[in-house]
């Protein structure tokens, strides 16, 4: 078993909406059904007792040992504790070949179980050795390190069930919240309108005192101190007991607290100041350790925190029962799980030492041992709920310690016998302010209710139950795909929008490109919905980038399907057929939003049946508004948009919006078919995104063809009296409808200019030069600059045998590259003739073409 090729699909993609690796996975002859493999399954099982079961679908009828890769590699990330579910093996039209599909939660363990899974079953074809627990502690390891950590997490999936769009920017804790001009920024439980200078003041612990002081909330006297000898002086000053601790620290980092003696003060120095080179001392407050989270101007949430400790047995020494209590599954060595196991260090040893204690002591039966007097989760310590016992002057003078530093999340350190009682009549106070703060201790405390602080940072964020999407528009299908691209574009700039778009010659920003070449794939959407100056995003989908890596976004307001025909790369990537195509094309209209529209061309049955993948609406278009489906949608009272008496019509009901083709200048009064159908998808993106009718109108009336709104896309030419038309057209569609387009237009003598595309089948590139051959009187046949995988000479050749017998093409000539072949052909044209050259070099062709246009008109 071969592993040819894998991808990591990270949007919504062909198989689901799941993120998922992809695999082609080639299999002998023997390998293509394990019964052939005698013993091979009950090894396997063997090895691995979880593992599930081994269906075959698609096109397959045996289980292969792809199939067995499949669902190892699914359940290897199952028993790590990773949430996956999806998994899928799809037979090719080759021989022993096959597509795999499996869902991860994080890229790295994903491919890790992959490559785990395919040594497990060379371990039981050859039945050696396979260590499961082994392989589960790799994937469950790997997992912990790179996954989001317990407070970012809680915030990411508050803001997922709100719909909120997130995209991970780091491996570590930098995220993205929302598209374009509504995204937002978090990193950990801090949010980017916390200015900096809030933190550091957070971070400089005598600075906080002082501001808190002034703001009249009370906290611990104490000073920054310069050596351990100048500790104790302060501590003397302050009086015992007292707190050491980094003046610039967090997570409970370093802190010493309940000190009572010149050694215990001296082992706190040391640790404070491995941690930060500025230290200081304060009054150590008696009485409970609690956390309280203040998001925005509220209290959300509120923990005792105890320090750790463990109780005797009469048993068991102390270090035996620290190991004991870290055998907790609810405790690991990060921030990963609710609690984090404890550590034998100096403080603990001096600790223990204030209690009479040693490491190897075994504490009588019932004896509280504690290990520490900081209660820092960090440090071993455990969690208790008490947020419904918060005295409101409790949460008051933490909301005020909060704002005085100007944190937007904020965890407020409080001292005190209960917080169910005002902080002045029971001496307690506020020894610690924190920017970022852990959020576990509320999620998951260790004993208590947790509390929903995600939602309340998502709300405090995005309030009013905002989702911080903007539009977004995906078209895709055959033909049409870009100039519709630009003119919803075009209608939603109209709008007052800034708007950013992605085409097949580059990604424009408030039209100015900022990137050139195909950018029609999921990366260059991700750039625009990155952007904050875009508020509505249109991106072209083209079939490759959904292939490659899925889409770049989770839904999205509408999503166009223009048509869906031959010759878009079918026989790539193991897309053989319309149907195979119509399958992939379908992925926009899968994930329009519920509340979202698919636009859909009724006329093209193969797409006018996307309708039942549709979570949202649908808008049908046609010219034809008789067509069956056409009108049974209209008689539903659903929206439909059709050519009536010289214009388009938009229908809902007895609501119509009429727009004369004669004030839609793309379609040429319209005599051009397929521009009148680009301008009815768009109608119906625009009906589908709320852009006012008027704003379509002027949309609609403003848009043209030129080589900078549309380049490549019919772009009319006058050259010395004759008819010069460029488009990039290269499919056998393409070219019958630029057939019908120019068919409409009056000529004396028709030219045609044209090459093909290598990665086409050698049956698509032959029909162009059929349908060419029937239309026009002259054909210039030209090499593409990249033959994309052919070899010298085989395009032109293909393009050839499609003449043979044309009904109407006489002169057939071959030139050596495209500049050459337009001269030629121009060269040729007189006055009243039309010439349509099929460009494969988009911005230097129309350069070429145009600089040719400008010197015959300046010479004339």
């Amino acid at each position: 078993m071969e592993v040819s090729r894998t991808r990591a699909l990270r949007g919504p993609n062909l198989w689901s909406r799941h993120t998922s690796l992809e695999a082609v996975v080639s299999c002998t002859h023997d390998e293509a059904s394990i019964d052939r493999l005698p013993g091979f399954e009950i090894r396997l099982r063997a090895r691995f007792p979880q593992v599930g079961s081994f269906q075959p679908k698609g096109r397959s009828t045996s289980i292969a040992l792809a199939n067995v890769l499949e669902v190892a590699a699914l359940c290897l990330q199952a028993e790590a504790g990773c949430a996956v579910s999806f998994s899928r093996t799809q037979a090719t039209f080759e021989d022993g070949v096959y597509q795999v599909a499996v869902e991860y939660t994080e890229e790295d363990v994903g491919r890790l179980a992959f490559h785990l899974a395919r040594e497990l079953i060379r371990s039981a074809i050859d039945d050696t050795a396979f260590d499961l627990e082994d392989a589960l502690t790799q994937l469950r390891e790997l997992d912990e390190d790179i996954r989001l950590g317990p407070s970012t997490g809680a915030i990411v999936e508050a803001a997922l069930a709100r719909s909120v769009p997130c995209r991970r920017l780091t491996t570590g804790s930098l995220v993205q919240f929302g598209w374009g001009s509504k995204q937002r920024r978090i990193q950990a439980a801090e949010i980017d309108s916390t200015s900096a200078i809030a933190e550091s003041i957070a971070q400089d612990k005598e600075l906080t005192k002082h501001l808190l002081r002034a703001a009249g909330v009370p906290v611990p006297i104490g000073r920054s101190v310069v050596d351990a000898e100048d500790a104790w002086a302060a501590a003397l000053e302050i009086g015992l007991p007292v707190v050491v601790k980094p003046q610039d620290g967090n997570q409970g980092k370093g802190v010493t607290v309940n000190i009572v003696s010149r050694e215990h003060l001296e082992i706190a120095y040391r640790a404070a100041h491995e941690c930060r080179d500025d230290v200081m001392v304060e009054r150590y407050m008696p009485g409970h350790d609690f956390r309280l989270l203040v998001v925005g101007n509220k209290l959300v949430a509120a923990a005792r925190r105890d320090p750790p400790l463990v109780i005797g047995d009469g048993v068991h020494t102390i270090r035996e029962l620290i190991d004991l209590v870290n055998a907790d599954p609810r405790r690991s060595d990060g921030h990963a799980t609710p609690l984090t196991k404890m550590k034998m260090d100096d403080i603990v040893i001096a600790r223990l030492g204030v209690q009479g204690y040693v490491q190897d002591s075994i504490p009588p039966k019932g004896a509280r041992v504690v290990l520490r007097n900081n209660a820092n989760l960090s440090t071993g310590g455990t969690a208790t709920d008490v947020t419904d016992d918060v005295h409101p002057e409790v949460a008051a003078r933490a909301i005020d310690a909060a704002q005085m530093i100007g944190l937007d999340i904020c965890g407020v350190d409080i001292v005190c016998d209960s917080v169910s009682q005002a902080l002045e009549e029971q001496g307690g106070g506020v020894v610690e302010v924190n920017a970022a703060p852990g959020l576990r201790m509320h999620i998951a405390p260790s004993y208590g209710k947790g509390r929903a602080v995600g939602e309340a940072v998502v709300a405090s964020i995005y309030p009013n139950g905002d989702n911080g999407r903007i539009p977004v528009v995906a078209v895709t299908g055959t033909n049409g795909k870009t100039t519709t691209v630009r003119l919803i574009a075009h209608m939603l700039a109209q709008s007052g929008l800034r708007v950013g778009m992605t085409t097949t010659d580059g990604v424009y920003i408030r039209d100015k490109r900022i990137d050139t070449g195909d950018c029609a794939g999921p990366k260059s959407a991700r750039n625009v919905l990155m952007n904050p100056d875009v508020d509505a995003a249109v991106f072209e989908t083209a079939r490759g980038g959904m292939l490659r890596e899925g889409l770049a976004f989770d839904y999205c307001s509408a999503a166009v399907v223009t048509n869906v025909g031959l010759g878009d790369h079918l026989g790539l990537n193991y897309i053989t057929t319309v149907d195979d195509l119509a399958v992939l094309k379908r992925v926009i209209v899968q994930n329009v939003a519920p509340d979202g529209m698919a636009v859909l061309n009724a006329a093209d049955p193969i797409v006018a049946a996307m309708i039942h993948d549709c979570p949202g609406t649908v808008i049908f278009f046609a010219e034809d508004g008789r067509l069956p489906v056409m009108a049974a949608h209209w008689a539903q009272g659903q929206r439909v948009v059709l050519v009536e008496d010289g214009a388009i019509v938009a229908a809902h009901g007895h609501a119509r919006e009429v727009f004369p083709l004669s004030e839609i200048p793309i379609t040429r009064n319209g005599t051009i078919g397929f521009q009148v159908q680009n301008a009815m998808a768009a109608i119906g993106a625009a009906w589908a995104t709320g852009i006012p009718w008027e704003t379509v109108r002027k949309g609609l009336a403003s848009f043209t063809t030129g080589i900078d709104s549309a380049p490549g896309r019919f772009n009319v030419f006058d050259y010395r009296g004759a008819t010069v038309i460029a488009d990039y057209g290269h499919n056998p569609d393409a070219m019958a409808a630029l057939v019908r387009a120019v068919e409409a237009m009056p000529a004396k003598r028709r030219s045609v200019v044209i090459s093909g595309a290598g990665d086409r089948r050698d049956a698509d590139i032959r029909q162009q030069t059929e349908i060419l051959g029937a239309a026009f009187d002259d054909v210039v046949l030209f090499q593409d600059a990249c033959q994309r995988g052919r070899t010298d000479g085989e395009v032109l050749a293909l393009l050839r045998e499609g003449l043979i017998g044309a009904k109407r093409a006489s002169v057939i000539e071959e030139v050596r590259g495209e500049f050459a072949a337009i001269d030629s052909a121009l060269d040729k044209l007189r006055p009243d003739d039309l010439c349509l050259i099929l460009i494969d070099q988009v911005e230097e062709a129309l350069t070429h073409i145009a600089a040719r246009v400008e010197l015959t008109a300046t010479r004339t």
